[in-house]
């Protein structure tokens, strides 16, 4: 039997503290995913449903975005991708009598644990206006308030439309047509908050805001860098590929301020050996100074050049001087920049040490084949764009993109936020896909830019946004500034979710407000022409089909591509050409459409049923060819950057526990770090500790200072003594994005800067 949900809020800043384990997976793991599944899903559901996860003719995780192996396993799924699986699955509900008895003052209240543990949402919920209680609702009363609100606004550009990584490509590519239809390019999306500093600097760079590698290529790699990336915690299906790679010959450096158990050692628990003894994952270890990977990749640039300038002849080999030559625009500068680098500048940057980057370089030179792997790490930084951009210098230099076994591997989050992009959820679309909509649809879309996450709150903040519709996703609890983000969400006429579960963006809404129930990866879409599909891609670019099988949780839910078939039929009326009523009824015809629209998908709907998917196009990886604004892969030569720190000062990273997924908690420990039945606390290396006079035990306040004066406080977070790099400090959130100022962002992308918050630490009132 599946177990009830917590009826009070656990306390979660009273938490247990132990030594940080040193492996990953293994036996507790398998005994911690036993427990949650059962826990939510009870026994005979769990082993029905995680058996189909990731599989050929399954669904599609709705955890990360780790693309599947050719030949899979029984159990092809990780132990936070059975957490996902299990809080979609489960057994609780959420019904009217639930918001009956929890009024939304209440719901205010409760943490996003409690929330997300109360279950699946069964009913369409409306908030009237001055109202405190969510009241059930028809879906034809529901799309009637929403058309109500959209008609009455002065301009379509009143209106945003949020999009979270979890729809599919089917749903994204409606729902951002039916934005574009409307008269709007607000398409808002997570990837403003996570790769977008990725997709500027590869854009620019390679010509496509993609990673180059499939999962084959890190079969074949001779060095990985894994920068910035947790994969044991974020990830966990990427160790299995990296063990492989390192039986495969490979060698791994990882580059990170903390240390991290999954990059130690990875006890597989799909095989008896790994069970027992495990594989040494990382080779060498650089503990990297938040911030400080530019100059790290600038330093090993300068050294590779200076390689190959002492080498007699042609040359040592250490520069690819043919591919600079055929493949590359911009060299010289680069080079000229790159052999300025300094060496103290450097460590002080980085805080590593001149033998550990000799290290590093020696097996740089070693390597003939070589992949950069990165996350938030290094896309949430003031500079992140500059980072990538050196990290893809580090490789033009060597000849490592479009080469098997080499290139630039940003490895996404969510399950589908790389196909939302491709679909068009971008608030600046390519005109060339705006063309394609147009000769295809018969509409003129917009062509000004809309908002960003960024934007979009400072539009609600000041007046110049109305509506707010989300498509998935816990919006209030994901933003940066979480006092303001709030208070821009409460001048909202209108708000709008539609999700599976309850999160803290249901509670913090509009003058009205409205739940939208729906459907989850994991259960059957039954539509007028029968069963349905959806497809996703993954991280590597690769597309495949997601069959959900059970019951859906309520007779009462809608398919997200149902909701917005139904919300454009109702809002656009007759005037549109598009036809709604048959995309509802029928994906396929859907994907007719994307394959008339977006390259990469011609005949979509033929390859989809290839049970293993099919890789979509890119020019850099399967060419050696590069569409960008010079005709080829771009060197840049920007300004070395990294955070300077006052006296007395910290410099923090928010990060997830290793019972989390993005926002939604699963639980609260953090087993690989230590942590056990509790969030609010701060890892804090012991010397930085000393100096500042904290124990560990003690209880402090995270008070952060940005240029605009404005105090930001997170009260009451535990001091953890941990070894993080010195100057560096580590704390989960959401409960730390209040202290992300809005406009403290990364240059190009506007991704908030999240990895790189000065803070100070004061001791609390309640120690």
């Amino acid at each position: 039997m599946a177990s009830k949900p917590p009826k009070s809020d656990p306390v979660q800043d009273a938490p247990q503290v132990a030594e940080p384990k040193r492996a990953a997976a293994g036996l507790p793991a398998i005994g911690h995913t036993l427990r949650i599944a059962q826990q939510q899903m009870g026994v005979r559901r769990t082993a029905l449903t995680l058996l189909r996860v990731n599989q050929k003719d399954g669904f599609d995780c709705p955890g990360c975005a780790w693309p599947e192996p050719e030949h899979r396993h029984t159990a092809e799924f990780c132990e936070n991708g059975a957490k996902a699986v299990a809080e979609e699955a489960t057994l609780r509900r959420v019904t009217p009598d639930f918001f009956a008895a929890h009024p939304v003052t209440d719901l205010t209240t409760r943490s996003g644990y409690w929330l997300g543990q109360q279950g699946r949402l069964t009913h369409p919920m409306y908030l009237p206006e001055g109202g405190d209680h969510y009241e059930p609702v028809t879906w034809e009363r529901a799309f009637d308030i929403i058309a109500e609100d959209l008609k009455s606004l002065g301009s379509p550009d009143e209106a945003l439309f949020y999009t979270s990584g979890r729809t599919s490509n089917e749903a994204a590519f409606l729902y951002q047509l039916f934005a574009r239809e409307l008269g709007t390019n607000n398409l808002p999306d997570c990837s403003n908050m996570c790769h977008e500093s990725s997709g500027s600097a590869l854009s620019e760079t390679i010509g496509i805001g993609k990673g180059s590698v499939l999962l084959d290529d890190l079969y074949k790699a001779d060095l990985i860098i894994v920068a910035g990336q947790n994969p044991g915690t974020n990830h966990p299906r990427m160790l299995s590929a990296l063990e492989k790679a390192k039986a495969n010959g490979a060698k791994i450096i990882t580059v990170n301020p903390l240390p991290e158990a999954g990059l130690g050692r990875f006890k597989n628990p799909q095989t008896p050996q790994g069970m027992l003894k495990g594989a040494a994952l990382t080779d060498l270890f650089l503990q990297i100074r938040l911030g400080g990977d530019q100059a790290l990749f600038r330093l090993l640039n300068k050294l590779i050049l200076a390689e190959s300038d002492s080498a007699s002849g042609a040359g040592s080999g250490a520069v690819d001087e043919e591919f600079i030559r055929e493949h590359t625009h911009g060299y010289e500068e680069f080079a000229e920049a790159a052999r300025a680098a300094d060496w103290d500048e450097t460590l002080t940057a980085t805080g590593l040490t001149r033998e550990k980057i000799d290290e590093a370089l020696r097996m740089v030179l070693a390597s003939k084949r070589t992949i950069v792997c990165w996350a938030m790490g290094l896309t949430q930084h003031k500079h992140a764009v500059p980072t990538i951009r050196e990290v893809v210098n580090f490789l033009l230099l060597r000849g490592n993109i479009g080469r098997p076994g080499a290139g630039v591997c940003p490895v996404r989050g969510h399950s589908n936020v790389q196909g939302d992009r491709t679909m068009g959820i971008f608030e600046r679309p390519a005109p060339a896909f705006l063309d394609a909509l147009e000769k295809e649809f018969g509409f003129a879309p917009p062509r000004e830019h809309g908002y960003d996450v960024v934007r979009a709150i400072r539009a609600l903040r000041d007046g110049e946004a109305k509506v707010f519709f989300a498509m998935g996703g816990n919006f209030v609890a994901a933003s940066p500034d979480t006092e303001v983000t709030e208070a821009a969400m409460r001048r909202a006429r209108l708000t709008v979710h539609v999700s599976t579960k309850l999160n803290r963006s249901h509670a913090i809404t509009g003058a009205r407000a409205l739940i939208l129930p729906t459907l989850g990866r994991t259960e059957r879409d039954l539509q007028g022409s029968g069963e349905q599909f959806v497809t996703v891609e993954d991280s590597m670019g690769m597309v495949h089909a997601s069959r959900g099988r059970l019951e859906p949780a309520s007779p009462h839910l809608l398919s997200e591509p149902a909701i917005v078939c139904r919300l454009a039929r109702r809002v656009l009326g007759h005037e549109s050409r598009t036809p709604w009523e048959e995309f509802e009824k029928d994906y396929a015809t859907i994907r007719d459409r994307i394959a008339r629209v977006i390259p990469g998908f011609e005949d979509f709907n033929a390859r989809v049923a290839d049970p293993g998917g099919f890789a979509l196009p890119h020019a850099p990886r399967d060419e050696r060819r590069f569409p960008t604004a010079t005709g080829k892969a771009n060197f840049t030569a920007a300004p070395v950057e990294y955070p300077k720190l006052p006296e007395g000062r910290l410099l923090l990273q928010t990060l997830r526990s290793h019972d989390q997924y993005n926002t939604t908690i699963y639980g609260l420990d953090d087993r690989y770090r230590g942590i056990k039945n509790g969030r609010r606390v701060v890892l804090v290396n012991p010397e930085d500790a000393r100096e500042l006079k904290l124990s560990d035990g003690s209880y402090v306040d995270l008070v952060s200072e940005w240029k605009d004066g404005v105090e930001r406080r997170a009260p009451g977070f535990r001091v953890v003594h941990y070894p993080t790099a010195r100057g560096c400090a580590a704390a989960y959130y959401p409960e730390t994005n209040v202290l992300v100022p809005l406009d403290s962002t990364a240059d190009t992308s506007n991704t908030p800067a999240s990895k790189s918050v000065v803070v100070r630490l004061e001791q609390s009132a309640t120690d």
